[in-house]
């Protein structure tokens, strides 16, 4: 009876235990409670190390020695509140973190940029789909399982904030710096999937920050090398870019970058990035949408902001604009003495530290680095390649293919026939033509380089009247999937005749890059998979042999014949 009893209230800890790890309150939530850890830490911290604790510097460990060192250094010398990883590897940032949090007198609260996962930025980790191919998707829980899964990689490393979901609109197909980077074109489709990746982060215990606000969709600028300009009306800009941030800071958004933009109609002053604009960071984001999480700057070292404003002046400018955190200053050291100046010259009060200061060191206890737990450096890189992670990717891939012009050409095609499978774009032998190659067993391979002249492509014409039916792969072997993929005139030609003898085309290319492909649109079927990625390529070969079924919807408008939630 007693060892019956012992067993029922260990049963009952268990499960109150679980409850309150499951209504564990957001970060958001927690703003709101008194916390002892914050209040002891804000106390014993000197002005100095208080403003210090603004500043968030970048690091990487594929630079070796030196400048590992060079960063440790800030650390101890600055008192810095935070980190910024870039290149490196997953194993090695570990190691690495470990040594910078021991060197930390306040832990640091450490960041990366993982719109898709840890692959964004490290080597030896899974990259999920860029978020064109996401928009693409129709059922939003595969990618709040994504998430909860770049949540768990973050975690195994020692991070603790992803500079992550973009909720950018984009509804220019000029873009050079969002495009395939956001979920598409539509206001709505671009807050409902942004919402599930950001709720699947947070859930999995994991800060988030919204980016780039109010949104940089529209501009045909990069702001890492110029300031864009936004010559829009703020009810436009209120009732289409602001949209997803609006609806994600009411849904719990722990944080918001700002964007480097000029946008006249939310601040006049010329030149001025909106990162620095009072009227932009504290008046609209805080005051008429109420937000009350980090407000994170995006980089300080990018010409969008710096151009017009040197030698630390936009630093000062981003702590009186507002903004919590300062992502990678050109130079902490003079902007924390700036920004010290600034507060006894009287230009900025010690409660707006206080104010910036107390959300960070609450963002810090409420991920957990105030337990100053190391982490765990064996096995890391299997840790972040778990089977379940690998089997999400795929069903991701799978989720966003997007069948357009209909399946009429697809399912023409038959597994006994003779059978033509083209790569065009790439030089070898694809995992397209292998898979595809495992279905249809009497083919054949032709590969054409991106460049292939006349003769090549005649050379391939001359043999395909052997053939029974043909598919081809549009391959766009660029690192990132942008515009501007090159083909040579002789490719697209082919492409135009082949789309009208009912070839089955699928492109393994940012959507947009249709719009330069005349004649495709004549195609009976054309799988849309959105990147060169193997997952991607595999997920295509099932459409095509009748495996699966594309239920993806095209998440832009790429011309009259492509347009928007076009598939299936």
């Amino acid at each position: 009876m007693i060892q019956k009893r012992f067993f029922l209230i260990l049963a009952l800890l268990f499960i109150v235990a679980f409850s309150v790890q499951a209504q564990k309150k957001s970060y958001i939530q927690s703003l709101d409670d008194s916390n002892h850890w914050v209040d002891s830490v804000l106390h014993k911290l000197k002005k100095r190390h208080k403003i210090a604790q603004l500043f968030f510097v970048r690091a990487h460990t594929n630079k070796g020695q030196a400048f590992e060192d060079s960063v440790g250094h800030v650390i101890r010398k600055e008192r810095i509140g935070g980190l910024v990883f870039f290149q490196g590897g997953p194993g090695r940032q570990a190691i690495l973190t470990n040594k910078y949090q021991a060197l930390a007198r306040t832990p640091l609260l450490i960041a990366s940029d993982g719109e898709w996962g840890l692959g964004m930025r490290l080597d030896s980790t899974i990259s999920y789909p860029y978020q064109m191919a996401l928009g693409a998707i129709q059922d939003k829980e595969l990618i709040y399982k994504m998430g909860l899964e770049v949540a768990r990689d973050y975690k195994r490393i020692g991070m603790q904030m992803n500079l992550a979901p973009d909720v950018d609109i984009n509804n220019n197909a000029k873009n050079p710096i969002i495009n395939y980077r956001s979920f598409g074109e539509n206001k709505y489709n671009v807050a409902l999937k942004a919402a599930a990746y950001m709720k699947g982060m947070q859930d999995g215990g994991l800060l988030v920050t919204l980016k780039h606000f109010p949104g940089h969709g529209d501009t045909d600028v990069d702001s890492h090398y110029d300031l864009p300009q936004l010559n829009f009306t703020k009810a436009r800009l209120d009732s289409l870019e602001i949209y997803p941030f609006r609806e994600l800071i009411r849904e719990g958004a722990a944080g918001v970058m700002i964007a480097h933009m000029n946008i006249p109609s939310l601040d006049n002053t010329p030149k001025l990035p909106s990162t620095l604009s009072k009227p932009i960071v504290t008046g609209l984001l805080k005051g008429e949408l109420g937000f009350r999480g980090l407000v994170v700057t995006d980089a300080m070292e990018m010409k969008g902001v710096v151009k017009n404003f040197k030698d630390g002046e936009a630093d000062l400018m981003a702590v009186i604009a507002g903004n919590d955190i300062l992502e990678i200053s050109e130079n902490s050291k003079r902007a924390i003495k700036l920004v010290r100046d600034a507060v006894r010259d009287g230009r900025i009060s010690m409660d707006r530290i206080d104010e910036s200061v107390r959300k960070i060191l609450i963002a810090k206890y409420w991920a957990g680095v105030n337990k100053r737990d190391t982490v765990n450096t064996a096995h890391v890189a299997a840790d972040v390649n778990r089977p379940e992670s690998l089997a999400l990717l795929q069903q991701l891939a799978d989720a966003s293919m997007t069948v357009l012009n209909g399946a009429g050409g697809i399912k023409a095609l038959a597994g006994g026939k003779k059978t033509a499978i083209i790569s065009i774009g790439t030089p070898g032998v694809t995992t397209f033509q292998r898979e595809l190659g495992g279905f249809y067993k009497n083919s054949v391979f032709f590969s054409l380089e991106k460049n292939a002249n006349a003769n090549s492509v005649a050379k391939v014409v001359r043999e395909l009247g052997m053939f029974d039916q043909v598919i081809i792969g549009i391959h766009d072997t660029r690192t990132r999937p942008g515009n501007g993929m090159e083909l040579s005139g002789d490719l697209k030609m082919l492409i135009s005749n082949m789309a009208a003898k009912n070839a089955v085309f699928a492109l393994f290319a940012n959507p947009y890059n249709l719009a330069a492909l005349p004649g495709i649109e004549k195609a009976k079927s054309l799988v849309v998979a959105y990147q060169k990625e193997d997952y991607m390529q595999k997920a295509a070969a099932e459409v095509i042999e009748n495996v699966k079924t594309g239920t993806g919807r095209l998440p832009v408008t790429v011309n009259n014949s492509f347009r928007f939630n076009s598939g299936l």
